[in-house]
């Protein structure tokens, strides 16, 4: 098991924050990606919906043989990482822990400011699992629903972009917040925007390197870590459901290279 790919998706581009720091911490392992293009966001959709679209997302990665996969999404993760568990021995990962863990730590005040889709801010995954690590935590919460589509339509170098970056976070200002936790892969795009708005003194907390730390342990446990210094070069893989075209060309701020192994796929389980 120790060739195969790890899987990873997300409901659009943002998961590719993720595959970014798979490829600079675990060069060695192949990467399968699906973005869900089609039916992005899952911020607004209902804990069922986004269940099922979970499962449907996890059933294609392990057609593909993956060995663990991650789930580079907020909402997939506040919403359905528990319930798909109970369903599959593979090692599934989720993006709240670790970003809570990190976030904790990085906080001197105990006052951290969570950003998130309106799925995941609903949940109080980050909330509940802050307090899980630190109970004198404050945690202050705000769904930020139209950081998504900046991102997936490339709009995060437009005027636009920093207006409502500037909307969103105007409150934060007055809470006096020594931590940012960015709750949606898709967030890390805006992150020079964020930073400038709330300025240089917050620390900002993605979740990508958190995550990719946390499966390098994971793998290491399990006797699946790729290691191999003789292997040929690690084979990638990305499927989206929808708008290839719109997916390269945001990928590229992601990934800062061109991605050549690009399939749109449509599910019929």
């Amino acid at each position: 098991m120790m060739n195969q790919p790890i899987g990873v998706f997300d409901s659009g581009v943002g998961g590719l924050t993720v595959v970014k720091e798979l490829f600079q911490q675990l060069p060695n392992e192949s990467i399968v990606y699906l973005g869900d293009t089609a039916r992005v966001p899952y911020g607004t959709k209902s804990k069922s919906t986004v269940i099922k679209f979970t499962l449907e997302n996890i059933l294609f990665l392990l057609k593909q043989n993956v060995k663990l996969i991650i789930i580079a999404c907020n909402t997939s993760s506040s919403l359905a990482l528990e319930e798909v568990r109970k369903y599959f021995r593979i090692p599934i990962i989720g993006v709240i822990c670790p970003t809570a863990k990190e976030a904790v730590y990085a906080s001197k005040n105990k006052r951290i400011g969570v950003i998130g889709t309106p799925a995941t801010i609903k949940s109080r995954a980050y909330e509940i699992e802050i307090k899980r690590f630190d109970p004198d935590i404050k945690v202050i919460s705000k769904a930020t629903p139209l950081f998504v589509p900046l991102v997936e339509e490339g709009l995060i170098n437009k005027p636009i972009a920093e207006e409502i970056v500037k909307m969103y976070l105007k409150d934060f200002k007055n809470e006096n917040i020594d931590t940012l936790v960015l709750g949606c892969t898709h967030y890390p795009l805006l992150k020079p925007i964020i930073r400038k708005v709330m300025g240089s003194s917050i620390n900002i907390v993605d979740s990508a390197r958190q995550v990719v730390y946390e499966v390098k342990e994971i793998l290491k446990a399990e006797g699946l870590s790729n290691s191999s210094k003789i292997r040929a070069f690690p084979k990638h893989k990305f499927f989206v459901t929808d708008a290839v075209e719109n997916f390269l060309k945001v990928a590229k701020h992601f990934l800062k290279n061109s991605l050549r192994d690009i399939r749109k796929i449509d599910y019929g389980f």
